[in-house]
């Protein structure tokens, strides 16, 4: 873990690359969506700062779509962020970062989330100690090949100018993160996850935040134009709401996003705006073998290299 003084971490830029991403990315999809706009809702932290979530409800595009900025503080660590770091506990911290989460409608399109973050803690007599985190991933119902290899190969080109290295690696660490061992599936088709960045110093750090964040969209928006439009029925729509339960039993169980929102003592609304406005969950239910259901359980909820021959 990286130390750095004041003088080469620059917390202003990097929150007001934040702050304009949240506003860029709502703009995008209310645009969209044609339908519904974003609502906005300021917060304050007892302990310090406080953040902004949007919120968009029963929209033509998302039935709900949360994007939510942030910037804490407090004189101490929560549990959450200390356990890979134990010389860190007792430390003052300061955290910010954006985070989304897109429920569509239509059950054709994907869920997606993405989360670009910034994180600083300043241990007792030391210098500060930052790094960068983020990632974004695609969990569809009613998968296409040619999406996810698509979507798999633009998270490539967003990461190659960092190094080769880059895409497989933190491929691999998404993969492994959104996970449910108890289903023994993943959560999705995967996309990229990284934290405890700050090898490559502060400013490629930064460039490779922003390079996440602002290539996020091109990513996604194709697969939704797509498919957006593909009729459903019934049947569709019970399978999308069965399977947003796997979601919610991630986001509940495994985030660290959300454990670390409530340790720290952050506004409980905001950390669970990821979660669907509509889920099911059915005793022992399996899927038809052969259908288009049974598909995605044995095709694609689990690690594939999409872009390997």
């Amino acid at each position: 873990m990286s130390e750095a003084t004041d003088g080469t971490v620059d917390r202003g830029a990097v929150k007001a690359y934040l702050q304009g991403l949240q506003k860029r990315i709502t703009a995008t999809l209310e645009q969209q969506d044609g339908k519904a706009r974003f609502r906005g809702d300021r917060w304050d932290r007892p302990e310090g700062g406080g953040g902004e979530s949007r919120v968009l409800e029963d929209g033509a595009l998302l039935e709900k779509g949360g994007v939510g900025f942030s910037h804490v503080m407090g004189p101490r660590m929560p549990a959450s962020a200390t356990q890979a770091r134990p010389e860190l506990a007792g430390a003052s911290f300061e955290a910010m970062g954006v985070s989304l989460v897109f429920h569509p409608l239509n059950p054709y399109v994907p869920t997606t989330h993405m989360n670009v973050r910034f994180f600083v803690a300043d241990p007792p007599g030391g210098k500060p100690v930052w790094w960068f985190g983020g990632g974004f991933d695609l969990t569809p119902y009613y998968p296409f090949e040619d999406d996810v290899r698509e979507w798999h190969a633009a998270t490539r080109s967003i990461c190659a100018p960092f190094g080769a290295d880059v895409y497989p690696r933190y491929k691999d660490w998404c993969d492994r993160y959104f996970n449910l061992p108890h289903r023994g599936e993943t959560r999705g088709v995967g996309g990229l996850f990284y934290d405890d960045l700050n090898e490559w110093g502060f400013e490629r750090c930064f460039a490779f935040m922003r390079a996440v964040g602002d290539g996020f969209l091109g990513t996604y928006l194709p697969i939704v134009e797509r498919r957006r439009d593909t009729p459903w029925g019934e049947r569709e729509r019970d399978f999308q709401l069965y399977r947003r339960g796997r979601y919610v039993e991630f986001n509940l169980v495994y985030d660290r996003g959300t454990i670390f929102g409530l340790q720290s003592n952050g506004r409980t609304e905001s950390i669970l705006m990821s979660l669907p406005p509509l889920v099911t969950w059915k005793y022992d239910w399996k899927p038809e073998p052969g259908s288009p259901e049974a598909r995605l359980y044995s095709d694609f909820l689990r690690p594939r290299d999409w872009l390997g021959a």
